[in-house]
């Protein structure tokens, strides 16, 4: 078994649109929120934010949550894909990338040990 130390950092150094995501994503009751800093390990994107609701339908509240508070301070998604069956609904601003995932397709796909080299921040 591989017991590679996971690699953390800190809220504190977030930009404001990462951070007001998570709040949004959090006020709709999203489960086990992670951010992962792509930064040193990808050049398509710098961040990850992954999450996953209980329902379809939390997930569909869940990118709408997330998309109205970031439309407040200007920021709009590139692209929106996934919307119509809820099982991974991918939000695409840039220099982050939301998923939001059902629990069956967060396990199947497992991004999170997927991009294993990312530094960590578990909410």
């Amino acid at each position: 078994m591989d017991t590679k130390p996971t690699k953390t950092f800190s809220k504190r150094g977030l930009p404001a649109e990462i951070k007001a995501a998570v709040k949004a994503a959090q006020a709709k009751k999203a489960e086990e929120v992670q951010v992962l800093d792509l930064r040193e390990v990808a050049s398509f994107t710098d961040y990850f934010v992954i999450l996953h609701g209980n329902s379809s339908r939390q997930n569909a509240a869940l990118s709408e949550a997330i998309a109205q508070e970031l439309k407040k301070d200007g920021v709009r998604p590139f692209g929106v894909e996934g919307t119509a069956h809820g099982e991974w609904i991918l939000m695409d601003y840039g220099f982050f990338v939301v998923h939001v995932f059902s629990k069956q397709a967060r396990d199947y796909y497992s991004l999170d040990r997927l991009w294993g080299d990312a530094a960590k921040l578990t909410y």
